[in-house]
């Protein structure tokens, strides 16, 4: 429900319209990018990799095209971003409240946002020395963030208990992501006109709390049954999720007045995204194995808060590997991954600088 209140809200102020939307987005874009700088410095502790990180960003077609689409990606973002940059930064318990606050503002535009919480708190357990004299307090602020994630949601909770005569603690869609995953058809994409959910939609004398109940039943009935199909179908979920690119297409295929007369235009800039993201993900894999060589060359402990953008990258990995894939499901990572491919791009710079001076020393 996040992404209704909050358009909501925003329509109620400005108006009902694509102008209203696009600018509603374009002020969440620019606090990703504002996001992308600030952890960008505080995670590898360098203002020129901030800097490139953000330049990735701001060229990446597929981000730019999201901003004037109705889709919950770039708000989500956004919240995902400041929440987490509000941990990493915090000075006081009452950082914690805003976290909360932010945090379980995310978890109304998607449910699965509170597996980050106990992520932040392990990067940050095991990046210093004293792990066990430090647990029980991190420990502690970990359980407070959850707590006032949870007390955001409740209100919402309880409307749905009103409403729905069902205790619902966001949403109704587990169940159908989960068995649009998971059936004798499955391809590991998405697919909600697959026969086994058509054929649970048409079910006459259920209610939608009912049939997403039902959804889960049959899914988890499925895994149960096949759990060899279910094994094979897990690469071809994780390639589903990471890839493809240029998912923001689709939108305007859809919907654009002027697609058919630019669709090769279109279709371009998606071919460019394509190979654009490409190289993101590469610098992105490269930077993990470059990193920890830097660290413990420089007698420096491997974990670190550098770890966070793979942590944000393996939770919906890991979620998507359970229910089904789809690219857009990664499109909140891409702000990390920019920021560590400019971490590397400013690191391999610095190396040919270095190489550049020495040879001209010896001459």
């Amino acid at each position: 429900a996040g992404w209704p209140i909050a358009l909501g809200l925003v329509f109620a102020k400005f108006g009902a319209g694509q102008v209203s939307l696009g600018l509603f987005n374009l002020v969440s874009a620019m606090l990703i990018g504002a996001m992308a700088l600030a952890l960008g410095r505080r995670l590898f502790g360098s203002e020129g990799a901030a800097r490139a990180g953000l330049l990735l960003l701001a060229v990446y077609p597929n981000a730019i095209g999201y901003v004037p689409l109705a889709l919950t990606e770039v708000f989500y973002t956004a919240l995902l971003m400041a929440g987490c940059w509000v941990i990493v930064t915090r000075t006081s318990r009452w950082h914690l409240v805003s976290a909360g606050f932010l945090f379980g503002v995310a978890t109304m535009v998607k449910a699965q946002t509170l597996v980050v919480v106990p992520l932040l708190f392990a990067i940050e357990w095991l990046r210093m020395g004293q792990v066990w004299k430090r647990f029980p307090r991190l420990f502690g602020e970990g359980l407070l963030v959850l707590a006032l994630a949870a007390l955001t949601v409740l209100p919402w909770t309880i409307r749905n208990e009103i409403q729905l005569g069902h205790w619902v603690a966001v949403s109704t869609n587990g169940g159908y992501t989960l068995l649009t995953g998971n059936h004798d058809t499955a391809t590991g994409d998405y697919t909600p006109d697959a026969p086994v959910v058509k054929e649970l939609m048409a079910r006459p004398g259920l209610d939608e709390v009912a049939r997403d109940a039902e959804a889960r039943r049959l899914g988890m009935a499925w895994i149960t049954a096949h759990p060899d199909r279910f094994a094979k179908l897990l690469p071809k979920k994780f390639l589903r999720l990471w890839l493809p690119d240029g998912e923001a297409e689709w939108a305007y295929q859809g919907g654009a007045p002027g697609y058919a007369r630019f669709e090769m235009v279109y279709r371009a800039v998606r071919v460019l995204n394509q190979g654009y993201y490409v190289l993101l993900m590469a610098a992105f894999g490269a930077a993990f194995f470059v990193m920890i060589a830097r660290r413990r060359r420089d007698g420096q402990r491997w974990i670190g808060w550098w770890l966070l953008p793979y942590g944000i990258a393996l939770y919906p990995t890991l979620i998507c590997l359970v229910f089904s894939g789809q690219s857009r499901f990664h499109y909140p990572v891409m702000p990390w991954v920019c920021m560590t491919a400019g971490w590397l791009a400013m690191t391999a710079l610095g190396k040919l600088s270095e190489r550049g001076t020495h040879v001209h020393t010896l001459h």
